[in-house]
């Protein structure tokens, strides 16, 4: 029986190190995606039962993303795989080129993800009330799957509604990406199919990309964020947590890390506060803390200790190359007790 399910694009992701995308020679080669490295970091991390829906073209590439993510322990018999006619002309899978950034010079991304199998979804294609009739607790997506295609959409909507049919706890995060809005509306487009599919959420991580008129449309300062996140329940009444991480960003290297949440018991919490914490790679913390979110509420431990658990989970994400935790639920606890970087023999 799987616990949480997650639907989104999976990518190769080639990573040059402390090098640049544009004068390397070699990569390294993870996996990653938005959706999927949630539940990657609850099964490696947490322990829980984690399945993926995606799509992938069958080729050798593809098989690469499917060794990956069995290596990742994350269960595979819910990928969609599409026939390789050869050269990606009709459907190819993603690849994403990842700088981790230095000092002044902030992370890079540069994806190749168009016209990917994932991306050619439509509704219909996925059996949702079988996926979700086998015991599922919990299903995630979020607004880069959503934002693939102009069917991603409409998928994620279908997904979502079965799983509230069917009694599943349903998270979403908008995680708003400027290039795959980019001449398909922009972020009115983005704004647009967020509320649309936000209003299946029982729980909204990334919640202050919900406040203003659009996504990133301004940095709301820590003093503001009780406020933002009263906006954003105001939009979405059916929500019962709206969390969101806090960063700032003195260098690549070193971010002030925190979060806070908010729900109708509690009003508005705030996590622990990280200043300073030294960063290896930041692409997938926001991933790491959704997933220690979602290990805190499934376990029913409190909004304070599952914010708790988010937070620590995602700065040990930062401090580990590739999208994916490589942390311990051993380490998240020691971080939240309180533990220090002393070597451990």
């Amino acid at each position: 029986m799987i616990d949480v399910v997650a639907l989104g694009e999976v990518m190769l992701r080639f990573d040059p190190g402390e090098g640049r995308i544009r004068t390397a020679r070699t990569f390294q080669v993870w996996e990653g995606g938005g959706e999927y490295n949630v539940v990657r970091g609850l099964r490696r991390c947490f322990g829980l039962r984690t399945a993926v829906v995606t799509a992938l073209a069958d080729n050798a590439v593809g098989r690469l993303v499917e060794d990956l993510i069995l290596q990742g322990g994350v269960d595979t018999s819910l990928i969609r795989w599409v026939p390789d006619d050869g050269i990606g002309r009709t459907a190819r899978n993603g690849l994403n080129f990842v700088e981790r950034g230095y000092g002044i010079r902030g992370a890079l991304g540069v994806s190749d993800r168009a016209h990917t199998a994932v991306s050619q979804l439509r509704k219909g294609d996925v059996d949702w009330d079988a996926v979700f009739s086998a015991g599922v607790r919990w299903f995630h997506t979020g607004g880069i799957f959503a934002g693939l295609s102009d069917t991603t959409v409409d998928v994620a909507d279908e997904a979502m509604a079965a799983a509230r049919r069917h009694g599943v706890t349903v998270s979403y995060d908008p995680n708003y990406r400027p290039s795959l809005w980019a001449g398909r509306g922009g972020a009115d487009a983005a704004r647009e199919a967020d509320l649309r599919l936000a209003r299946h959420a029982d729980v909204i991580v990334g919640a202050l990309g919900l406040a203003g008129t659009h996504p990133g449309q301004a940095r709301i300062g820590d003093d503001a964020v009780a406020d933002a996140l009263a906006e954003v329940a105001g939009l979405l009444p059916a929500a019962k947590v709206l969390a969101t991480t806090l960063r700032g960003v003195p260098s690549a290297g070193v971010n002030d890390w925190s979060s806070a949440a908010w729900s109708a018991e509690t009003g508005c919490v705030i996590g622990p506060r990280m200043p300073g914490l030294h960063v290896l790679d930041r692409i997938g913390s926001g991933d790491g803390f959704a997933a220690g979110l979602i290990h805190g509420l499934l376990g029913d431990v409190g909004l304070e200790r599952a914010l708790a658990y988010g937070t620590a989970h995602g700065a040990l994400t930062m401090t580990t190359p590739g999208d994916v935790s490589m942390a311990s639920i051993a380490e998240v606890e020691a971080l939240i007790a309180g533990g220090s970087a002393h070597v451990r023999r």
